[in-house]
């Protein structure tokens, strides 16, 4: 999924912005939006729904003739990000959120913009905005993944009808090993090469008998502990080559992909590579 976000004071055409890009980003794929209202409240207590929430309920779902809404607790733009990923959408585009490390189109004049992470493009206020033109800039920004994403993408795929089965890997963020403790880890890769490399254990794999699907994601920067690392599903016809294939496959991801794992740890920082020269 490809994520990015339109910035902006009041009146500099955002919605406007932003209900252009969905219509364009619509005949690429699935479009999903983020809207923060810090100063409002989705869910008000004279409504029923408002009144189970308050009442305690760690999640309200309503369901109309044509929408579900799911109100939850502990909001977070992380959190929405991975709803709409895990629901299958190709593209999330959020209105607001200057503060967060997601790409970012910055509509009109902006104080302090410096200080504002990753803008891609900055455009004036309610100008001509070439539609098409942003909507190859958000294909080009770095995909937002989730297992759920990846399960989506599988289970959508006419093959499924021959899986008996699907696994998944999971490869999450040990804070203890071995009596040391680890803060952070940083990962860094070489975004094409990576993904390519990734494209071809996948392609190579697909070869072997009753394996019908496969996909692999390596997240890179800081990571904390418990945070996902990497993810590897794969669909197949039997078990006996799905769990091979799916233990396979991560050793072909270690040994050829070419990801750089930085320690962050209580007695000091360093590269795995260099520790293992």
């Amino acid at each position: 999924m490809k994520a990015i976000s339109v910035i902006g004071y009041k009146n500099t055409g955002k919605t406007t912005l932003i209900t252009q890009l969905i219509k364009k980003l619509s005949e690429r794929g699935r479009v999903g939006t983020v809207k923060q209202m810090c100063d409002h409240r989705f869910n008000p207590p004279n409504t029923d729904t408002g009144k189970h929430f308050d009442a305690g309920a760690a999640a309200v779902a309503a369901i109309t003739d044509t929408e579900l809404v799911l109100v939850r607790r502990k909001p977070s733009l992380r959190e929405a990000l991975d709803a709409l990923a895990d629901s299958g959408m190709d593209f999330a585009i959020v209105e607001g959120a200057k503060k967060s490390n997601i790409p970012k189109i910055a509509l009109g004049e902006i104080d302090n913009i410096d200080e504002i992470q990753n803008i891609v493009i900055k455009l004036p206020a309610r100008g001509e905005w070439n539609i098409e033109e942003l909507a190859e800039l958000v294909m080009k920004q770095e995909d937002w993944v989730t297992l759920g994403l990846l399960l989506k993408k599988i289970r959508e795929k006419p093959e499924i009808k021959q899986a008996g089965g699907i696994g998944t890997f999971t490869g999450i963020v040990r804070q203890f090993s071995g009596g040391s403790e680890t803060k952070a880890l940083y990962f860094e890769k070489y975004e094409d090469v990576a993904e390519e490399a990734m494209k071809k254990i996948c392609n190579k794999l697909m070869q072997r008998n009753g394996v019908l699907d496969i996909r692999m994601h390596h997240r890179s920067g800081t990571l904390w502990p418990g945070e996902d690392i990497v993810y590897i599903v794969v669909a197949a016809a039997h078990r006996q080559e799905l769990f091979k294939t799916l233990t396979d496959a991560l050793e072909m991801l270690k040994a050829e992909v070419p990801v750089w794992k930085k320690e962050i740890t209580v007695q000091g920082d360093f590269w795995v590579h260099d520790i293992e020269k």
